[in-house]
């Protein structure tokens, strides 16, 4: 059976990007692909498999079950680190398939070593430290007794990593915490170096972090939505803008598509209202075309009377109150529009696009946001 509608992954994009990616990066510093959030709705399958073909073998994702998604669809036997959740019962298992994982408080890191120890099995971890984000993380006044547990069982633990999170580098609102954070990390380190403590690769560089602040790009970097073709925030396009070459002014390219087709088309007279509730009185006789997508698709209802999409490479308006499985839209002044013909929400269509940038504004949704609620049953495919 058919789904109501699909999205499309494009291959040739999703190599312009990681090949920008690595340009800037340089040789030196390795590239983990971020697949939190079904890989940031795009699916993390269908991400895995394309970021290996070109040559990505890191993976980062926020809980063990992503980290072991990764595991399973990689055909290349890529790492999985895992920055946020793991259940206990899960950490056996996780230290067992050799996923790497972030330490952020003496409760894992203890568990961590007390399994490496039962099953004669070192644990692949990354120290994460608190430098100002305020979330996860070892804090200054910690470090005597994590320095003496880390030496104690050298030989339990592989110490893959000394990692941060910044709060916020997209902004430069948080220019002056951002600094302060990597001169805490600095701190840091300069104490492992010092109690003689070694990390194979030291990371606290995420996209924007990566894009801005190049001193942040160390021996790993974690990028997400960069690598799905989108800029942080247009303050980081912006800073970045002067430094582009003239002829690729803008090289992250948009992976996704988002498609559907008109389920029908109904006559509606003036002064009659469309759909739940008074919302959308018909201001003339008009014809509306019903799109079966609706807020349980992620179509938010932030976009009743707001959304746009485009049909026969034209924009026309939502109008009325988005609802659980369906939109109207208003084709009056659209010649020929029948049901099976397609729809684009994101997407291009002939000359025009709506963009995921456009699409989110209309909602008040962040890029992050709108990809990550694309439900995962919607099927994805894969496209030059």
């Amino acid at each position: 059976m058919r789904q109501t509608s699909y999205i499309e992954i494009s291959t040739s994009a999703y190599a312009a990007n990681i090949e920008f990616l690595k340009q800037d990066l340089g040789p030196q510093t390795q590239l983990s692909v971020v697949v939190k959030g079904n890989a940031y709705g795009h699916g993390i399958e269908h991400i895995v498999a394309l970021a290996e073909a070109n040559g990505v073998r890191h993976f980062s994702t926020f809980s063990a079950d992503e980290a072991w998604r990764v595991c399973q669809a990689s055909q290349h036997n890529s790492q999985a680190m895992i920055m946020g959740m793991i259940d206990p019962e899960d950490l056996q298992e996780v230290i067992a398939k050799g996923i790497e994982f972030y330490v952020f408080d003496f409760n894992r890191l203890e568990q961590a070593i007390a399994i490496a120890k039962a099953t004669n099995t070192p644990a692949a971890i990354h120290v994460e430290v608190e430098t100002g984000f305020h979330r996860t993380g070892f804090e200054w006044d910690e470090l005597k007794w994590l320095t003496t547990l880390l030496k104690e069982n050298a030989s339990h633990i592989r110490l893959k990593g000394l990692c941060t999170h910044f709060a916020g580098a997209e902004s430069i609102s948080n220019y002056v915490r951002v600094r302060n954070q990597i001169k805490q990390y600095r701190k840091f380190k300069k104490w492992f170096d010092a109690h003689d403590i070694h990390f194979e690769k030291y990371h606290t560089a995420c996209s924007a972090a990566s894009l801005l602040y190049p001193e942040t790009k160390m021996d790993m970097v974690r990028i997400g939505i960069a690598s799905y073709g989108f800029w942080p925030t247009q303050e980081t396009y912006m800073y970045r803008f002067q430094s582009l070459p003239l002829d690729n002014k803008n090289p992250l390219k948009r992976l996704i598509s988002w498609k559907s087709s008109i389920m029908n088309t109904k006559k509606v007279k003036m002064g009659n209202f469309i759909g739940y509730g008074s919302s959308y009185m018909a201001p003339r006789n008009m014809t509306i075309a019903l799109i079966p997508v609706g807020y349980c698709h992620g179509f938010s209802r932030l976009l009743s009377n707001q959304g746009k999409v485009l049909i026969g490479g034209v924009i026309v308006p939502v109008v009325g109150t988005v609802t659980m499985n369906s939109i109207a839209v208003d084709v009056t002044d659209l010649e020929k529009v029948q049901a099976g013909e397609e729809v684009v929400l994101i997407g291009k269509q002939g000359n025009l696009e709506i963009s995921v940038a456009s699409f989110g504004e209309s909602s008040q949704q962040v890029n992050y946001e709108l990809l990550t609620r694309l439900p995962q049953n919607i099927p994805r495919e894969i496209v030059d």
